[in-house]
């Protein structure tokens, strides 16, 4: 039996391109949910262990290094081939997660603005003030 998450799949179907990022990020967020590793989207683990250590302490840093490796790998898994080979080398997936969100969220936003300035012109054009 796999033990490959089944709503993967859904990453599968929707890789990041780019300007699809609202929409990948909002059913990587569904996957990483549902194996309740999201956290490591914005918490990084350490790059190392301290020498004093407890075992349960070490323990506990050991899971959260699984599942960042874990997140990244869904989030490389489910990017375009240009965006794989760009954040292959990026060490965890709260990295990857601040560059992606630096790169094209502002793109968005900036999409959304075009978007209602449009909508804004085409009313007063058309003298439409009223509900």
């Amino acid at each position: 039996m796999s033990t490959r998450n089944q709503l993967s799949i859904i990453l599968d179907q929707n890789k990041l391109t780019g300007p699809n990022y609202d929409d990948w990020f909002r059913n990587l967020k569904i996957v990483l949910n549902s194996e309740r590793i999201a956290y490591v989207l914005d918490k990084k683990p350490p790059k190392e262990a301290a020498p004093d250590i407890s075992r349960i302490e070490l323990a506990k840093l050991e899971k959260h290094w699984d599942h960042d490796l874990q997140a990244k790998s869904y989030m490389l898994a489910s990017m375009s081939n240009e965006l794989q080979r760009r954040f292959e080398e990026t060490v965890n997936a709260a990295d990857i997660h601040l560059h992606l969100k630096e790169l094209y969220a502002v793109q968005t936003c900036s999409e959304r603005h075009a978007s209602v300035k449009e909508h804004y012109d085409y009313t007063l054009a058309r003298g439409d003030f009223g509900p």
